[in-house]
């Protein structure tokens, strides 16, 4: 029996991770599985070395605080491959702490296959020289990393975007709306800040009054925010709390405000036009300022290679701001909602087909019998 080990440190990580673990047992079956991982890896059979809860921060100044945590997680984890068993580590996201895993592996003679590239086209570029001599294979979820990473020899393949491999939703919007509990005859503005604690705490005020104003402005739009178990929504009298039904969310809004990253992806499939926001504690965004080199935020900007989606950022997002921004695409004449349609008709095609985890572990499963 060969043993994998399997390592993601977030809650989208899991899902991903428990997704290939579940295809690569369907393609060998005899494959043991243990991990760093959360609930949704350890339902797919994996035994848990340790859990990500205690992981997951976002910025700079806040990564800094979990560096003891991490540096006692990787020890362990290099202690788990040195027992000579494990065939192949997986690593799923998560680079600030899977380049030192992979790094360390490496070392160890065990095989790296990492599924969901580091951003690193947007800043460290210099670590792409570090995975070009620790990672043996990269499987990636955005159509333009694949060049990227072979034209800086690090053997990649575009498997397609795992959103993609989510059940498709039966109905309209306005069915999906008298789903969710709202009139489906009324326009419907999403709110989407974020699964992480530390993301709802900043982004939710100015999502919230962000949709007040458009209230004042359009009494007929319905409002809510797809709750997680993470985020707190103090104050949310004219918006309707929906935990746990995000995909339904995106599907059922007409317009949405979105923090930046998967969640601008996940409203692009919905064909769901979006404004984007984001802030970071004041001096993670002083540092990302000077390191970061891509020109937008929004993964759905990056994917079309153009400006579709407005973006606001740290300063800028403001209440005012992304109402008088988001109040266009919540007409269905205006010309606004129609150019942005367009764009996320596009960015939806270049994603690629559903069937990325199942890739995935096609290209780890060729290096578990290599």
């Amino acid at each position: 029996m060969s043993t994998v080990f399997v390592s993601c440190g977030e809650p989208s990580g899991d899902e991903h991770a428990a997704a290939l673990v579940t295809a690569l047992r369907g393609l060998a079956p005899d494959v043991a599985v243990e991990g760093v991982g959360g609930p949704k890896l350890a339902a797919a059979g994996a035994q848990l070395l340790a859990r990500i809860e205690e992981l997951t921060v976002i910025g700079f100044v806040e990564v800094a605080r979990k560096i003891p945590a991490h540096l006692r997680l990787l020890r362990a984890i290099e202690r788990r491959l040195a027992r000579g068993d494990v065939k192949l580590i997986v690593l799923v996201d998560y680079p600030g702490f899977h380049l030192r895993v992979a790094a360390a592996a490496h070392r160890l003679g065990v095989p790296v296959f990492y599924y969901i590239a580091p951003q690193l086209w947007a800043w460290r570029e210099g670590r792409v020289r570090q995975m070009a001599r620790t990672v043996s294979r990269l499987a990636v979820i955005l159509p333009f990393e694949e060049e990227f990473f072979r034209q800086r020899g690090v053997p990649a393949t575009f498997v397609g975007h795992p959103l993609l491999d989510r059940p498709p939703l039966q109905g309209d919007r306005g069915t999906l709306k008298a789903a969710l509990g709202l009139d489906p005859g009324r326009p419907l503005l999403g709110l989407f800040p974020g699964s992480r604690t530390q993301e709802t705490a900043r982004l939710w005020p100015i999502f919230r009054d962000a949709a007040r104003q458009v209230l004042r402005s359009r009494p007929d739009v319905q409002c809510l925010v797809a709750a997680t178990g993470g985020g707190d929504y103090p104050d949310a009298a004219g918006v309707r709390i929906v935990p746990g039904r995000a995909v339904e969310c995106f599907a059922a809004a007409d317009a949405a405000l979105c923090k930046s990253g998967t969640t601008t992806l996940e409203a692009a499939l919905a064909l769901t036009p979006q404004v984007v926001a984001y802030r970071l504690n004041a001096l993670s965004y002083r540092l990302a300022r000077r390191l970061v080199k891509v020109p937008w935020i929004g993964l759905v900007n990056l994917v079309a290679g153009r400006l579709i989606a407005p973006e606001f950022v740290q300063a800028d997002a403001r209440p005012d701001r992304l109402a008088q921004a988001v109040l266009p695409l919540l007409d269905p004449a205006s010309p606004e909602r129609r150019s942005q349609l367009e764009g996320l008709a596009e960015v939806r095609r270049r994603l690629g087909g559903p069937g990325a985890a199942g890739r995935a572990a096609a290209l780890a499963r060729e290096l578990l019998v290599a």
